[in-house]
């Protein structure tokens, strides 16, 4: 059922089947003439089936509802084709709607290069394949061409009493963006904040040192009068600013544990991922999921171009692979 949080704001819990985050937290405000959905689940039948049928519970006229996506993950975008009417509006950032519209051959092109940044930093071909056909954007994300209106930092977004400002906030993706309601203190995070568990940083073509970007972020989020967190995924909370710390601190422990990592010599980036301590529960690097030693070697790239970046470590090719050494 869903759960009212506060008045005309519902949370929607959607479940993930198989996927180690449980649920996706969707957000459900009414309005009186107007609905607006926060994030829709995977591009999936029993995603849409609860969706829909929480919706109902909740009397939602679709032709009536609009959304807003906080980012491009296939749990918070999937299926926001398959919701919207022709009178929607899907709200969604300027980031990362090139990527969800992009052409059938420049999607394929993205994937090659990434598959090959993976590949020449030591995944292994054989796996790296099985990932790839695995990988939640590629079974559930969102394909669809379609006509988003485009939301930048600042814009705002009435529905009934709510009157939320877009905070971008890049680095879990590319365009990340939370929602601000400065009047009730909210703060829709998305994927930006997690109370449970840790966002995870990765790498992405569009951009190159993530983990800077989201380290800002964080500075720019906690500067915000904040009296309830409303995230992506798992329980809410009300201190963000003790969030944004303990989230600092551990990437700090994370750049520490891939120096150290370091310290008997240059590596891969799947060399080092193993060395890292991830909240996971499998005792070994060998036993972990091809699809969580996928985000465990993204999340480890990302922690070293931030390091490259400060000029920690530096890289090199050997053979066609790409080794990482401390300066």
């Amino acid at each position: 059922m869903a759960e009212e949080i506060l008045e005309n704001l519902f949370r929607i819990s959607i479940p993930l089947l198989g996927s180690p985050l449980g649920n996706l937290n969707s957000y459900l405000i009414k309005g009186e003439e107007k609905f607006l959905l926060i994030d829709t689940g995977w591009n999936e039948k029993s995603c849409l089936n609860h969706v829909v049928s929480e919706l109902k519970k909740l009397n939602v006229d679709l032709k009536r509802m609009d959304i807003f996506i906080t980012h491009v993950h296939a749990d918070h975008a999937g299926l926001a084709s398959a919701l919207a009417s022709q009178t929607s509006k899907v709200y969604f950032n300027r980031e990362e709607a090139p990527i969800v519209n992009s052409t059938p051959s420049r999607r394929k092109k993205r994937q090659k290069t990434i598959y090959n940044i993976y590949l020449s930093n030591g995944f292994p071909d054989k796996e790296l394949k099985k990932s790839f056909k695995n990988h939640p954007a590629i079974k559930y994300g969102l394909w669809d061409q379609m006509d988003f209106f485009i939301v930048e930092e600042g814009h705002s977004i009435d529905i009934g009493s709510y009157s939320f400002t877009c905070i971008k906030t890049p680095g879990h993706s590319p365009g990340h963006t939370c929602l601000y309601e400065p009047n009730k203190k909210i703060l829709i995070s998305g994927d930006h904040i997690l109370f449970d568990i840790t966002p995870n940083i990765t790498f992405w073509p569009e951009l190159p040192d993530s983990l800077k970007k989201y380290l800002e972020s964080l500075e720019k989020v906690y500067a915000l009068d904040v009296k309830l967190v409303l995230p992506g995924h798992r329980n809410l909370m009300n201190d963000h600013r003790k969030r944004i710390t303990e989230l600092k601190a551990h990437h700090e422990e994370r750049m520490k544990e891939i120096i150290s990592a370091l310290k008997t010599g240059e590596k891969t980036v799947f060399e080092i991922a193993p060395f890292v301590r991830w909240d996971i529960g499998y005792k070994s690097w060998q036993e972990f999921p091809l699809t969580q030693k996928w985000f465990a070697f993204g999340e480890t790239l990302a922690h070293l171009k931030y390091l490259e970046e400060m000029g920690v470590v530096k890289e090199e090719q050997k053979l066609g692979q790409i080794l990482f050494f401390l300066t």
